[in-house]
């Protein structure tokens, strides 16, 4: 069993993650399918209450809520037996879930063109943002919404409009967006995004943290801004393989010491980087080695962090959800 020791900049403690993953949802070997035991292609993950996990269910179009040491999930919503649908029951390829206090869900509905709310227990969902079926590049649409954040002490979400380029910001009770990232077409460039998919709300410094893909980069926005820094990959785009390059980010969280961890899904890895550093370490996965075992993954989506800093990682192509654990030594 391989570990991996280091130490947080803040602190004289060694830190690790056990990179001999757990399969903590769907079938450890990848199959994948509709049952309550399976997923095909997780995409984004939420912590709840009572040691639940909330997983989108991308091509199975619905939201299944996993408790942990289960051996199945329940679908919370959408439809069971993963028909897509535009009704307020049914879903289209929803890909990232945020959930409040009383683990009332948010998520992105995106081939819907919406955001979702669904209460916590209920039967139907309503949509708050965008217009069912319906994409367009106005304030109150979009263009396949992906990532999600919320802050916690506003209800105002902010929602990557992957095919759009843009980040919108949604008050609450609004009925329209407003535009605080991107929005000047694809591409490279510090007022552009590219593919922008999962995103984080750091109240710290009230900035967005986004995951370009196409650009493979990370980069902050502060809001109120009209450009980006770069937080971490190439400033021009380039992707690779290396302690400071990424392929296809796609999924990004901090950790309550400003840690960040990407989901570098095209290098079927988990990168951590320490606050304010561009040197990552790769802490799951084997960097470019898709694959079945309890120390690969396969194209990993999106990356969560519990208050012990275990991970849960979506190995979306492996039709599964891995755990992590963390130690101190």
């Amino acid at each position: 069993m391989l570990y991996i020791s280091f130490v947080f900049l803040a602190t004289p403690i060694l830190h690790g993650w056990n990179t001999t993953g757990i399969t903590a949802a769907g079938a450890s070997d990848g199959s994948g399918g509709t049952a309550p035991n399976l997923f095909s292609q997780p995409y984004g993950i939420a912590l709840g209450s009572f040691d639940s996990l909330y997983i989108a269910d991308f091509s199975n179009n619905r939201i299944q809520k996993w408790l942990i040491n289960a051996s199945n999930g329940t679908t919370v919503a959408g439809l069971s037996n993963g028909t897509a649908g535009a009704s307020s029951i049914a879903l289209n390829l929803p890909a990232s879930v945020v959930l409040d206090s009383n683990d009332n869900m948010y998520f992105t509905d995106r081939d819907n063109h919406r955001v979702v709310y669904w209460a916590n227990g209920a039967s139907s969902g309503t949509t708050i943002a965008g217009i069912t079926g319906t994409s367009g590049s106005t304030n109150n649409t979009f263009f396949g919404p992906c990532g999600i954040a919320r802050d916690s002490s506003t209800g105002t979400i902010y929602i990557a409009d992957t095919f759009n380029h843009r980040i919108m910001q949604y008050l609450v009770n609004a009925s329209s967006g407003t535009v605080v990232a991107g929005g000047n077409g694809a591409g490279p460039g510090t007022t552009q995004l590219a593919y922008p998919y999962g995103l984080t709300f750091d109240s710290s410094s009230n900035s967005l943290l986004i995951a370009n893909a196409q650009t493979n980069n990370i980069v902050r926005w502060v809001l109120g801004a009209s450009s980006w820094t770069l937080v971490i990959g190439s400033p021009t785009g380039l992707s690779g393989n290396t302690s400071t390059l990424l392929n296809q980010p796609i999924g990004i969280t901090l950790d309550p010491m400003g840690n960040i961890y990407v989901a570098d899904s095209g290098n079927h890895r988990i990168q951590f980087f320490f606050a304010g550093q561009f040197n990552g370490i790769t802490i799951a996965g084997v960097t470019g080695s898709p694959g079945i075992s309890q120390s690969q993954l396969f194209s990993p989506y999106w990356v969560i962090v519990d208050n012990q800093l275990n991970l849960y990682v979506s190995d979306t192509f492996n039709n599964r959800v891995q755990f992590f654990s963390h130690y101190l030594t």
